[in-house]
């Protein structure tokens, strides 16, 4: 997102007084202000000098924050967006596919969970073996890398629209989202919570505007009665539009894949199935 420093040539309000106080609370773009507690930067805007020109200059970046968002959509039109444009993608395997009614929906965020060595990994490359050659990889070891990443991809995905009324890309694929995410939640409080939503929006904005589907893996941690669970905790489980607990026969190629939740099946489906490694 646009940096204070840029937004200044159209919003003078966002002056170098006021970027300074922002870069002392370490605030420096749009999105940076997205994650930043809004109550306590207001709080620390009063008790400023220029605390009224402060003031103006928070809702001038609310304001374009506001500018950014699509138009609420009501449920007509939504069924219809699904319809039109909403497609699935195979994932390439048959009882991954018969669970899911056909594959990956363009449009939404799917999360593929399961334990180290239980094969999220091999499962990706089935999904596009026959466009392998077409498939862009970035290397990332931060969730602010891939911000950028994502970030010059909208901006790719815009430029191809605008210029031929369509994109390129089908598919993202985040492996593994949950090693970008744990170190920030373990560190960061609040903060770490604010950004793992953040990056969460940001892909469902990108598959939802640009008619991609979007595949993420996380691991998983122990929970009641030792039951393998999804990581990342209560505050993620809620944001992917699908959720798949994948797990593996100890020794074996047989694979069993249980729905924890999609927006249009029931949870609590699954389904097994063998690959041939």
């Amino acid at each position: 997102m646009a940096s204070l420093k840029r937004l200044e040539t159209e919003f003078p309000i966002l002056d170098p007084d006021f970027q300074s106080f922002c870069a002392l609370r370490g605030i420096f773009t749009v999105q940076d202000f997205l994650i930043r507690d809004l109550q306590s930067l207001v709080a620390d805007a009063e008790q400023q000098p220029s605390s009224e020109r402060f003031m103006q200059a928070i809702n001038q970046v609310l304001y374009v924050i506001d500018g950014l968002h699509q138009p609420w959509l009501n449920g007509v039109d939504l069924m219809e967006d699904a319809q039109k444009n909403k497609h699935v993608l195979s994932t390439g395997c048959e009882g991954m596919d018969f669970l899911l009614r056909g594959g990956l929906r363009r449009g939404q965020v799917t999360e593929l969970a399961g334990p180290s060595s239980s094969g999220k990994t091999q499962m990706q490359p089935r999904v596009l073996q026959e466009v392998m050659n077409s498939i862009l990889c970035h290397s990332v070891y931060d969730i602010f890398s891939m911000f950028d990443v994502l970030h010059c991809l909208e901006s790719k995905l815009k430029y191809q629209v605008m210029c031929r009324g369509d994109n390129d890309e089908r598919l993202i694929i985040i492996d593994s989202i949950s090693s970008l995410i744990t170190p920030i939640l373990g560190s960061s409080g609040s903060q770490g919570r604010a950004l793992m939503v953040s990056a969460m929006s940001l892909l469902k904005k990108l598959a939802h505007e640009y008619n991609l589907a979007v595949l993420v893996t996380n691991h998983t941690v122990g929970g009641d009665g030792g039951i393998p669970k999804p990581a990342l905790g209560e505050s993620w489980k809620t944001l992917p539009h699908v959720r798949l607990l994948l797990s593996r026969d100890c020794g074996s190629n047989t694979y069993q894949v249980s729905l924890l939740k999609h927006p249009s099946i029931a949870s609590g489906k699954a389904a097994k199935f063998i690959i041939n490694d």
